[in-house]
This record gives structure tokens, C-alpha cells and sequence, in this order.
């Protein structure tokens, strides 16, 4: 029996990088959100494991075991053909290929396959806040993932085609000690007030991450300029950025504007939760 699964883009609404341990990996205090836009899955029992990839962005994504979704399935212990459609672009910040792996979790859960607790993580940092698909905040290494209460966020994703290696980035941070969220997170009456607390947040990664890529900056100035934009930030290690409005008709809108302008630029109008 086929069965389908949905990956949702996700969205980092802050990102602040709080350490380092001595193993290299980076201590991160993050805010995530996901989109109503995202890669879709099919799982077709079988003896074999095969995987074949549709879509914008099939181009260049593996289909043997360097493929996230690949190591998910085959950690798990399952066989068959595994159809990818892939809208999001990789690359991107927004956790493709980990929303896709945690997609093959939870679908191979749902049929009753046991999931070992640390094998998420084993595959990806951001793999366990994707198994969640909600809005989430994540600390550690992304061991530790917690649901938090924002309300649904209008939103425009943007990404000017450009591929920014994770590495390279935080390689390139100049100071990984910085202050995370608070211990408590305010509760939010709505978006202007959930923006305006956004707003006084990070994402650490955004000024390296321009150095390697500047379309990054034309990016964020460009959705800044949009009618009605609240707020701008790179989503993850970029290149995609997001822009925040008070209305779904306001990101439609944006998106037309900036689809106009750029009709290179992979541009997406969602609703984040």
C-alpha cells in the first residue's frame, strides 16, 4: 500500500548561535516555524530501496545513500521505492532535506515501524524540530525541541537561486558565543506584537552569511520595500529570506511584486505555524 507524506519548508524566525562545543558542533537557541509550502513523498513497499526525484529542484539531489531520506528509511529498516517531489529549493536555509527525512520518520512510524529516539538527530540537527512540523523552539545541538504558542504568520519566501554552504558559514561567524532568547518566551496577542518582539531577535548567521552570498542583502532589501512588510530576516544559513505581513493578502501581493521584478527567484507566498 502507497503512502503519502508532506515536508514542510521550515522557517527559522530566529537563530541565535550560543556556543560551541569541543566536538565542533554549534550550541543554537532558535525559534522555528513551518510552511504550508513544502516537498511531498511517496513510499511504495518493496524489496529493494530505490528513490527517484521529480520536481523544480530534482536536479542534483542524490538518489543513493548521500540522500537524507535514503539514510531515514534505511535506518529504520525499510524497503521499497520512495518518490520525492521536490519544490524546495536545496541549499536554502529551510531544511529540505531534513523536513524530507523527518517526513520518511513520521510516515514509517504511522505504519507502525519503530523509530529509535536518537536516530533523528543522527541523521540531521534540524531532522528532530522537523519531526515536530510545529511551531517549536530548538536549543542545543537540536536535542532539545520544545512546542511554543505564536500565532499563524503571513509570509513571502524568497530565494534568489543562490546555494550557501552551512560550513562555510559558520567557518566564517566572527563570535559564536552570543546571547540566546530569553529563558521564557512572551505570550503574543497577535502578529504585530509577535513582529515586534521578532524584530528584536537575531539570526547570527545573516552577516557572514552575505559575505559569501550578496544577493542575500539584495534579497532582504527588496522584501523590505514590499507594501506593508513588518519585518525581514534570513531564514537558517540562507540563502532564502522571509518577509512577515499582517495579512495573507499582503504576502500574495508582495510575492507578485517581487515575482515581477525577479521572475528568477524562487518566490513563495505561505502561511507559517
Amino acid at each position: 500500500m502507497k503512502v503519502e507524506a508532506f515536508a514542510p519548508a521550515k522557517i527559522n524566525l530566529t537563530l541565535h548561535v550560543t556556543g560551541q562545543r569541543e566536538d565542533g558542533y554549534h550550541l543554537l537557541d532558535s525559534l522555528v516555524v513551518f510552511a504550508d509550502v513544502g516537498d511531498r513523498l511517496t513510499f511504495s513497499p518493496g524489496a529493494k530501496l530505490s528513490i527517484d526525484v521529480t520536481g523544480e529542484f530534482a536536479v542534483g539531489v542524490p538518489t543513493d545513500h548521500r540522500n537524507l531520506v535514503w539514510q531515514a528509511a534505511e535506518a529504520a529498516g525499510w524497503t521499497g521505492q520512495i518518490s520525492l517531489n521536490k519544490v524546495l529549493p536545496h541549499g536554502g536555509g529551510i531544511g529540505g532535506g531534513s523536513s524530507d527525512a523527518a517526513a520518511t520518520l513520521r510516515a514509517l512510524d504511522a505504519q507502525g515501524m519503530e523509530i529509535p529516539t536518537v536516530l533523528p538527530l543522527s541523521i540531521g540537527a534540524d531532522v528532530p524540530v522537523c519531526m515536530v512540523a510545529k511551531a517549536s523552539r530548538m536549543r542545543g545541538i537540536g536535542d532539545r525541541v520544545s512546542p511554543v504558542q505564536l500565532p499563524d504568520l503571513p509570509a513571502l519566501l524568497v530565494n534568489p537561486g543562490v546555494e550557501v554552504p552551512t560550513g562555510a558559514v559558520f567557518k566564517a561567524l566572527e563570535t559564536r558565543d552570543n546571547p540566546g532568547m530569553p529563558d521564557t518566551l512572551p505570550g503574543f496577542e497577535g502578529i504585530q506584537s509577535c513582529v515586534e518582539w521578532l524584530a528584536m531577535q537575531r539570526n547570527d548567521l545573516e552577516v557572514a552569511a552575505k559575505r559569501s552570498a550578496p544577493q542575500i542583502g539584495r534579497v532582504l532589501d527588496e522584501l523590505a520595500e514590499t507594501r506593508n512588510a513588518l519585518m525581514t530576516r534570513m531564514s537558517g544559513s540562507g540563502s532564502t529570506c522571509f518577509a512577515l505581513y499582517p495579512t495573507m493578502k499582503d504576502a500574495h501581493f508582495a510575492a507578485y511584486e517581487i515575482g515581477a521584478a525577479h521572475p528568477d527567484w524562487w518566490c513563495r507566498a505561505t502561511l507559517l505555524s
